[in-house]
């Protein structure tokens, strides 16, 4: 894997900091006991403070994991994390939307532990009808287990956009025309999960989880869905003008396209799109037609 790209400059981080102050938003306060419900884990998830926390733990014998009582077909999902601190090496901690069945749709963040002083890698991914395969990962710009930060779902039908504190990390545009499957029919849940990978979260598999250090605990508050709710074949939004929900025909404009590439430039790790060694037959099709834009 390669190394992070330099630093931004002085000038860089003002372009930054002014760009973001003027988009970011802070995600409203959900309750976790109308929301969600803990659907695994013998009691290692729980839900405190009236509903303003929510915490998961893992050990030896187990992980957790939560999922939303609501479907959602569209929409802009908010979370506030403080991943697991200090040695978390071979744990990941999952946040992604996700349909039913075996030819399902996926959108994913996972946070893949590692040593203590070494950094968090963001792995993120888009599925579609069972097909994944199209990772990006990246290095944050802050340590992300001394503080809650807002990691976000943009889902509309033409773009699905991944931001951290408001950032834009990961664009994955609406390509149906060249024959790039895109979700758009089928309704996901929320879901959550904290849990062990140590063959393959950190260095490969090469560094396993030190079972000493644990329970490892992940925490999660601000849960925001402003989405489409999916029930019984009907969406809420369907009475509804797009133009109440922004997110509905959101997409980055100039300035978000600058963040964007900023971020790409500074603290991508690993870019499907970019390893020839993996696709000797030449690129998937979303890797060439978005080069060429």
């Amino acid at each position: 894997m390669d190394t992070v790209s330099s630093h931004p400059n002085a000038l860089e981080m003002f372009l930054i900091t002014f760009l973001i102050v003027e988009t970011f938003m802070v995600a409203s306060a959900g309750n976790f006991y109308q929301d969600v419900d803990i659907t695994w884990g013998d009691g290692r998830g729980k839900i405190l403070n009236s509903g303003q926390l929510l915490t998961l733990s893992l050990d030896k014998a187990s992980g957790s994991g939560f999922q939303s009582r609501n479907e959602y077909l569209y929409g802009k999902f908010d979370m506030q994390l403080k991943l697991v601190p200090g040695n978390s090496a071979g744990t990941v901690t999952a946040y992604y939307v996700k349909s039913q069945g075996s030819s399902w749709d996926e959108i994913d963040f996972e946070f893949l532990g590692n040593l203590s002083g070494d950094p968090y890698i963001v792995h993120t991914n888009v599925y579609t009808k069972g097909k994944g395969d199209r990772e990006q990962q990246f290095y944050l710009w802050f340590d992300p287990t001394t503080d809650f930060h807002t990691y976000s779902i943009l889902w509309n039908s033409e773009h699905i956009i991944f931001y951290v504190d408001g950032r834009p990390i990961r664009e994955f545009k609406n390509l149906k025309p060249a024959g790039v499957p895109y979700p758009k029919n089928q309704p996901m849940k929320l879901y959550s999960s904290l849990w062990n990978a140590d063959d393959w979260a950190t260095r490969g598999g090469l560094v396993k989880t030190d079972w000493s250090q644990a329970p490892f605990t992940a925490s999660f508050r601000n849960f925001n869905a402003n989405a489409c709710i999916w029930s019984n074949g009907v969406s809420s939004c369907s009475s509804n003008s797009s133009s109440n929900n922004a997110w509905f025909s959101q997409e980055l404009d100039s300035s978000g396209q600058k963040v964007l590439k900023w971020v790409q430039r500074n603290y991508m790790v690993y870019n499907y799109c970019k390893d020839a060694k993996r696709f000797p037959q030449g690129f998937p099709v979303e890797c060439t037609v978005t080069n060429r834009k």
